[in-house]
């Protein structure tokens, strides 16, 4: 058919196919996006091929925004879990080591070959280059040949049926990862309170520092009769009441404080106003609440921020961050004037600006051809680890200058689910091309080291971190993608789970594994 000679239209093809494919389940399982590897596995055979650069663009925008999206957890994670992560990711490739030096032993397979089944069963390029500096052989592509389509497929597979394995439901690890969320950013509740601690009648709110001493913030005071914003000048007498909005752990230190608890309904005076208010000012983003002095400049004050899907209860030190949703309490006066300092603007946040994508991209790439040589061991981050590390930082950073290197939610998910389909069709395709021929050449017996190597450390592993290190199964999967260095593994368990849990895993996993497995190739090439 003249048609699939189109790469565009192959493409498109495989990747319909794929998605048809992917919404078939049977016994309650699915393939959904990973289904158009297979389908590509297929077309390749037959000799439709989609070019490389497709596979280059596709892993790029893929990688970006996953480390756009991971960063700010990336970070805080490191931090909490860094050490139990690079712990799992030293086991498995350890494990992957020692199953390969066992064939090398026992069965007599060229050392060549075997560092190439170790790098393509890890479906490592960066491994593989070093495999090739490092023996100067030819015989470490064949061996990555070899273990590199398994590598591919074995990895989606596991991921896939892991759930089912070790009997974990994905939807209650989603409910216990949304719990410990919610247990390091407690719900944001508001309640009212009566003016009756004698050691605070006739006080001022400054005087009190209320927000200090409890981690509450007022937004409203009744006295007389007259709903008022609070202001640090505002004296709090006997009998006033007060509305106050934190965590439940905050309100009650309001409590302690100020007074009992009460159920009288605080009404908002005419002249004040309670908006929802978005952050679409790139001038405001990464700037402290406490730096916008809202409260003495506009008599305003924010009572809430929500980020992704979160409540945080604000303070002076809070940090905005594009896409935040910020309840603010101010006079009608002053309200449009206080919203537009945070641009407001609901078009904006749809709209997706490529030029930070394209410079993080460019950045990513120049700090993978970064060459770091330390006597005989040479490394470099390579474009997967490149691009992933500048993605972490920048996500980190948040805005230079002029430059926002956040993205929306939506905005993330379009570019990395595009990025995703031409990764997949075109690695499939290549895969496809020379599963065959391979087989043939070699028989069967290295496709079956090769799928050892891919599939008893995943396994060995994937048990310990459920009963070892105690871990929550979306952390699991990106642990285990990012240990095996499969980009194809993390969009499995992309397309198994909402939250971000298992790209954070990956993106604190992968380096670790990238480096341990280039010091295992050589180790093994310099000793057998």
């Amino acid at each position: 058919m003249e048609l699939l000679t189109h790469s565009y239209f192959a493409l498109f093809l495989i990747v319909a196919l794929g998605f048809i494919l992917g919404r078939i389940k049977i016994f309650g399982l699915s393939l959904d996006v990973s289904a158009v590897i297979f389908v590509a596995l297929i077309f390749g055979h037959y000799g439709i091929i989609i070019p490389l650069d497709f596979q280059y663009l596709g892993l790029v925008l893929f990688i970006f925004t996953i480390g756009i999206q991971a960063g700010p957890g990336f970070f805080e994670s490191f931090k909490k879990e860094g050490r139990q992560l690079a712990s799992f990711a030293v086991l498995l490739i350890t494990i992957a080591a020692l199953i390969t030096v066992a064939i090398i032993a026992v069965f007599h397979v060229d050392t060549n070959i075997a560092v190439g089944l170790l790098t393509g069963a890890l479906t490592s390029t960066p491994g593989l280059a070093a495999a090739i500096d490092y023996t100067g052989s030819p015989l470490a592509s064949i061996g990555y040949g070899v273990g590199y389509p398994f590598g591919v497929i074995g990895v989606i597979l596991f991921i896939r049926f892991l759930p089912k394995i070790i009997r974990v439901s994905v939807k209650k690890s989603e409910d216990d990862y949304k719990a410990k969320l919610e247990k390091e950013f407690p719900e944001v509740l508001k309640r009212n309170f009566v003016v009756e601690n004698e050691n605070v009648v006739n006080k001022s709110i400054g005087e009190l520092r209320i927000r200090f001493m409890t981690k509450a913030v007022v937004s409203r005071v009744v006295h007389n009769g007259n709903a008022i914003i609070p202001t640090p000048e505002l004296v709090l007498h006997k009998g006033d009441l007060i509305k106050a909005v934190g965590t439940e752990e905050a309100l009650r230190n309001v409590e302690l404080l100020i007074g009992p608890v009460t159920e009288q309904e605080i009404a908002l005076d005419p002249k004040y106003d309670v908006r929802s208010v978005l952050v679409t000012n790139k001038e405001v983003v990464n700037i402290t609440i406490g730096q916008l002095n809202l409260l003495h400049t506009y008599n305003a004050t924010i009572t809430r921020i929500r980020r992704s899907g979160i409540d945080i209860s604000p303070s002076p030190n809070s940090k905005l961050q594009f896409g935040d949703k910020l309840v603010i309490a101010s006079s009608k006066a002053n309200m449009e004037m206080v919203a537009k300092i945070f641009g407001n603007d609901q078009k904006r946040l749809s709209d997706t600006d490529i030029l930070p994508v394209a410079l993080g991209i460019i950045l990513g790439v120049l700090v993978g051809k970064i060459s770091i040589n330390l006597g005989s061991f040479s490394f470099s981050a390579g474009l997967t680890g490149g691009v992933l590390i500048i993605a972490l930082i920048l996500s980190r950073i948040g805005k230079t200058g002029p430059v926002l290197w956040t993205m929306t939610g939506a905005a993330n998910q379009l570019i990395r689910q595009l990025g995703l389909i031409l990764f997949l069709a075109a690695v499939g395709t290549g895969a496809g091309a020379k599963i065959v021929d391979t087989f043939n050449d070699y028989g069967i017996e290295l496709f079956l080291y090769g799928a050892a190597i891919t599939i008893l450390p995943m396994l060995i592993a994937g048990l310990a971190g459920k009963w070892f290190f105690k871990m929550n199964i979306l952390s699991l999967m990106g642990a285990l993608s990012g240990s095996m260095t499969s980009t194809p593994g993390l969009a499995a368990a992309d397309s198994m789970t909402d939250t971000n849990a298992h790209s954070i895993a990956y993106a604190t996993v992968y380096p670790v594994a990238m480096v341990l497995l280039i010091v295992f190739v050589q180790l093994i090439t310099m000793f057998l």
